[in-house]
């Protein structure tokens, strides 16, 4: 499966971060020390377990911003299963090079690959139903752009990006705010055409005001039962896209896309998952 990428540029200040913190102010002193200059060799990026790839993008870039003139050919895109054993990446030329751009491209490809496999795991749950798998705010600083394309890669889609995305009114706004009716208000006076507006609801009570009231296209049912989600999508026939969030482990995902919800928005997939074991070999 092809992917559209990122572009590049996007992504060199994030590896040159990276790649600054990993060789500090002396470089990898070890290959300094021990491998001589113009040592060549073909290194090969493995897949030590089963899962999704993602992250082959970074990986190319960190050893290209280390040495340009490396040869690295990717065999497996990202987007694309992987058997244990198999060949995601080639990388021939300085052996030193190599060694220097390693461990930023392990460190990337492995926690993005583990993202984008738990992703897919999630999105065959919902088989047969309308129910999307989406990704929440819980990402790890500074990897929030490459962390939600590996939700892609998995076969998920992408919530807001950040703060400035769309109008999300959660329950600590209405607080603030005073009411559904207040809030709701003020955010259609400040949303251009463009703006979406999502209002988060614990019960269904609450639905119903937001119903009354309108102007919101999105709710977002947060840590409702089953029950009460299948309510909930009948009492919004159609005039809302609805959303579920809250307590949404893997087993309980068929379960809720069941319900006839329109999202399932996931906030492990980003904040609690574990690396895809890649490994490179000389």
């Amino acid at each position: 499966m092809t992917h559209p990428s990122v572009p590049d540029f996007l992504l060199t200040d994030l590896i040159k971060r990276s790649l600054d913190e990993d060789l500090g102010g002396a470089g990898d002193v070890t290959s300094r020390a021990v491998i001589p200059d113009g040592t060549t060799y073909q290194a090969r990026l493995n897949a030590r377990d089963p899962g999704v790839i993602s992250g082959m993008q970074l990986a190319r870039l960190s050893f290209h911003t280390v040495d340009p003139t490396l040869v690295v050919d990717t065999l497996i895109a990202d987007g694309n299963e992987a058997k244990a054993g198999d060949i995601c990446m080639t990388i021939s030329g300085d052996a030193k090079a190599i060694l220097m751009g390693e461990r930023v491209a392990l460190n990337l490809a492995g926690r993005l690959s583990g993202i984008a496999t738990m992703t897919s795991s999630f999105v065959a749950q919902t088989t047969g139903t309308k129910a999307k798998i989406t990704c929440t705010r819980k990402t790890t600083p500074g990897l929030r752009l490459v962390e939600k394309e590996a939700v892609r890669h998995g076969g998920g889609s992408n919530h807001r990006f950040g703060l400035n995305d769309a109008i999300m009114i959660k329950d600590n706004h209405i607080a603030a705010a005073g009411s559904i009716e207040q809030v709701l208000k003020r955010a259609r006076e400040f949303a251009s055409h463009m703006r979406t507006i999502e209002i988060e609801v614990d019960t269904l009570a609450q639905l119903e005001t937001v119903l009354s009231v309108g102007g919101a296209n999105v709710v977002l049912l947060d840590n409702m039962s089953n029950a009460d989600m299948t309510r909930a999508v009948e009492m919004v026939s159609g005039a809302l896209i609805v959303e579920a969030s809250g307590g949404m482990t893997l087993d309980r995902i068929a379960s809720v896309a069941a319900t006839g919800v329109d999202y399932i928005s996931v906030g492990a997939l980003t904040h609690t998952v574990t690396n895809l074991d890649l490994g490179l070999d000389f």
